[in-house]
């Protein structure tokens, strides 16, 4: 009787604990569907050549000849014969354009998709402007959409005084302006292995996911084949159900690993440094030699009511110099963070422009853990 006591009591017990136990995918940091992409979900580009009518005398002038001979070819499709008036052709409302747009995956005949119209001559703007019947072709060279509609752009307005612009005139978007013609054939339901790829390849990120996979799964079905990849073969309980796969896996969540690296724009001056790097025992001193020179030129003038004497200008110049005598030497110990470091930097009255310097001195010098990326 004591003894079935006892195991009833440790059995609510443990209950109780895996009760208020946290979630296993509460343990990771990101889901699978944040850092991957699953082999076939994908855009596609989609590209087209055509022409924008309605312009208010902003469109390419006469001496664009794609546009022109654009335009002749468009009216002899419809029966309108140009040949013979081809050289008193005007244009001033119509401009050729690039027209471009992304076929989302898995979209069906008939679905409507956005589209961006570019100027490629010397249009001044599209507002106003409506987009001709326009095939758009993929890599492939097939026409997978047709776009036509009416471009939302920016404007331009001026004066003689002053001019205002909004946006880009010269390139604008059409809500919905393209209908798919041609589907994608990709069938996902009878994929016998999925291909999980990771956006930041890593190998340990990679090994991480396919066995957070298998331990949802409960066998060994998913393993990474590359630091970028994990490839997993699909249950039988999944067969011919490979979306419902898919939303188990996305949704389990993982420890993303990274390399210590250094991200700099010298254009910009941006610096950006991971949560892993390190620095190894080093001494810095940064100082400059800056010389400022301010011209500040005084007018001297007779006084009021004299008749000698004429107005000019006197010259008065500041030179200053700065040797950089306050900045002092630095010592930077082993295992320092990347706090640490920003701070010992920001002490020393380092911008950003110098402490790109500093870095890549640091980096030839073997003290700096991490890689260096210049942008």
């Amino acid at each position: 009787m004591r003894t079935t006591l006892i195991r009833r009591i440790a059995a609510f017990l443990l209950a109780l604990g895996l009760a208020f136990a946290p979630a296993p995918a509460a343990l990771g940091n990101s889901r699978i569907k944040d850092i991957a992409d699953f082999e076939g979900v994908r855009d596609n580009m989609l590209i087209g050549y055509g022409l924008v009518v309605g312009l208010n005398g902003t469109g390419d002038a006469s001496e664009m000849a794609f546009t022109r001979q654009s335009l002749i070819a468009m009216l002899e499709r419809l029966g309108v014969n140009t040949r013979d008036l081809s050289s008193d052709l005007k244009a001033k409302n119509v401009a050729a354009v690039m027209v471009t747009s992304k076929l989302p995956p898995f979209t069906r005949q008939g679905t409507r998709i956005d589209v961006q119209v570019s100027a490629m001559g010397d249009a001044k703007s599209l507002q106003g402007g409506t987009l001709l019947v326009t095939p758009l072709v993929g890599a492939d060279g097939e026409v997978y959409a047709v776009g036509q509609g009416s471009v939302a752009s920016g404007f331009t307005a001026s004066g003689q005084g002053a001019s205002i612009t909004k946006n880009v005139p010269t390139s604008g978007r059409i809500a919905s302006g393209a209908i798919v013609e041609r589907e994608i054939n990709f069938d996902l339901g009878r994929m016998e292995n999925v291909r999980v790829t990771l956006r930041n390849p890593d190998f340990t990120t990679a090994r991480r996911t396919a066995q957070a996979i298998n331990a949802f799964l409960g066998q060994a079905a998913a393993r990474p084949t590359d630091p970028g990849t994990v490839e997993v073969q699909v249950p039988g309980s999944y067969r011919g159900n490979v979306v419902g796969l898919l939303t188990d896996i996305e949704q389990l969540r993982i420890q993303p690993d990274q390399m210590a690296r250094v991200v700099i724009d010298e254009q910009n001056g941006v610096i950006v440094m991971g949560e892993n790097v390190r620095i190894s025992t080093v001494a810095i001193a940064q100082g400059n030699l800056t010389i400022r020179i301010t011209e500040t030129p005084q007018v001297s003038q007779p006084q009021p009511f004299s008749t000698t004497g004429t107005t000019t200008t006197v010259a008065r110049t500041d030179i200053q110099v700065d040797e950089g005598a306050d900045r002092k030497l630095s010592m930077l110990q082993t295992g320092v963070n990347i706090q640490e470091l920003v701070n010992g930097l920001n002490s020393l009255g380092v911008g950003p422009r110098d402490m790109i310097t500093i870095l890549q001195a640091i980096k030839a010098a073997g003290a700096l853990q991490a890689e260096i990326e210049v942008m």
